[in-house]
């Protein structure tokens, strides 16, 4: 029977509790690691479901980090090849493009990312959950939504992938709208004449390199003696040499006292006495792994000052049904490592241990310009262990193909056992120097006497390639050999 009002009356009986929903296995977090975990578990027909607190798949991998960043050096890289190709040299050739201009490209990037990563989740039937996780026990987790109504839902098996965001020391006021932390420079709403550049790890560097080739005044404050002191000291002293070339002022072994930012500048004060003022800053020192909303007390995990939890072999916190992945463990702190560690992790998930590991010589990708990758020991750490070694060199200026390509800046560097011939270390500074240094790591995995430098020598590569910088090389160093 209807109301007055022409509604129906409702029924007074209170409502069924909804049931919570069950799986498998939880993954938190749709970084690399996260779907790196979830891709595995699911393709062995486990009901896998994955909460994301964005609105967006992907993780700071794809948002902040790893792409955007990539995105904008390559922008940038082909814009300076561009204006110093003589081909393009003439009256009304230059150009230039200002760092709001070249976002565009980066956020196109961006949703082609997104749009192939959730195709992933959808063609493996993985449910995906977008809100913010947090455990009530070790089995049970709440998620509340981005309209702020709450789902809960129970799970034999969790996976923290939840990642790491830049560290934000006391005192500096990153709510001021000229100072940048690594993620919200991705939003720069000015185009600036100056940087500040806090801090010259991996981070810093790249986008030093971003900014400077986009004609903008770069000060890098390092708190070290050298550039990525963790290179070959060789390709740290090349990038250092080509940023200050290009105009970048590094300031090494320095610290801030204080970070002031005004109406139109932010000035920095270090505590050896030395000020500086620029348009903007970027504080580019350290990370913080995501852990405030987890809720972990509740299932007695601590994690360490560094917002990071420790894990076994197999990736296992200390409660037996709950993993972690990624950034959220520390080192390597690596896009590539943390869809492998999913991988292991997932595999331990399933069979109760894993003897599947990292390899031991992970190559490291670093996107300045020019780009820089290495695997393997370096010149530094051989001669500590007293191992004899020989270099082989191959300076890319004498290329065919880099000549060509207007790539000449670079080299390739190849570290090997005087009497095994046994590849030791790969070093490379240049144009694709994170794909080339893959051919010789190739090599280095190579078992029962496969990784030697002569298969260099003895193989015939494509002409004119970069690849072929292993062939000089190789012969650059068999000839220091010869007595």
């Amino acid at each position: 029977m209807a109301t007055q009002s022409g509604k129906k009356k409702q029924s007074s009986a209170p409502k069924k509790p909804v049931e919570d929903v069950h799986f498998d296995a939880v993954v938190i977090g749709t970084g690399p690691g996260g779907e790196g975990a979830a891709m595995q578990l699911a393709k062995s027909h486990k009901r896998v479901a994955v909460v994301e607190k964005h609105s967006a798949i992907g993780g700071g991998c794809t948002h902040w980090g790893t792409i955007p960043s990539k995105a904008l050096r390559h922008s940038v890289s082909r814009l300076i090849e561009y204006n110093s190709n003589p081909l393009f040299s003439g009256s009304g050739w230059q150009s230039g493009l200002t760092f709001s201009q070249i976002l565009h490209y980066t956020e196109d990037v961006i949703r082609k990312q997104v749009k192939l990563r959730r195709s992933f989740y959808d063609r493996n039937s993985v449910t995906v959950i977008h809100g913010t996780a947090s455990f009530v026990d070790n089995h049970r987790l709440k998620i509340t939504k981005h309209d702020g109504s709450l789902e809960y839902i129970t799970t034999d098996q969790v996976v923290i992938a939840t990642g790491s965001r830049p560290y934000h020391p006391p005192g500096v006021d990153f709510s001021h709208p000229r100072i940048y932390d690594s993620d919200t420079v991705l939003s720069l709403a000015h185009e600036p004449k100056s940087i500040i550049i806090y801090g010259a790890g991996v981070v810093g560097s790249e986008y030093a390199s971003i900014f400077r080739g986009l004609n903008v005044k770069v000060d890098l404050i390092n708190q070290r003696e050298r550039l990525l002191s963790f290179l070959d000291a060789e390709i740290s002293d090349a990038l250092s040499y080509h940023l200050r070339n290009n105009g970048v002022v590094i300031r090494h072994n320095e610290e801030f006292e204080s970070i002031e930012g005004h109406n139109k500048k932010v000035v920095l004060k270090t505590r050896s006495g030395k000020q500086m003022s620029a348009d903007c800053m970027l504080y580019a020192n350290g990370r913080s792994g995501n852990v405030e909303q987890l809720n972990l007390a509740a299932v007695g995990l601590e994690p360490n000052h560094r917002g990071q939890l420790e894990v076994d072999h197999n990736y296992r916190t200390s409660v037996d049904n709950i993993y972690a992945v990624g950034d959220i463990i520390g080192y390597p702190s690596l896009a590539s490592a943390a869809y492998d560690q999913g991988r292991i992790c997932a595999t331990a998930m399933l069979s109760g241990d894993c003897d599947k590991a990292l390899i031991s010589d992970i190559p490291t990708g670093i996107y300045t310009i020019p780009e820089i990758s290495s695997v393997g020991k370096t010149e530094e750490e051989l001669t500590e262990q007293k191992i004899p070694y020989e270099v082989g060199r191959a300076q890319f200026k004498h290329l065919a193909r880099a000549q060509i390509a207007g790539t000449e800046v670079g080299c390739l560097k190849l570290l090997f056992h005087r009497e095994t011939r046994e590849l030791l270390g790969l070093h490379c500074f240049g144009e694709r120097a994170a794909e080339i240094i893959h051919i010789g790591q190739a090599i280095m995995e190579q078992k029962n006497g496969g990784n030697t430098v002569d298969y260099f020598v003895n193989t015939t590569f494509n002409y004119p390639t970069m690849a072929e910088a292993y062939r000089v090389a190789a012969l650059n160093g068999i000839n220091r050999l010869v007595k």
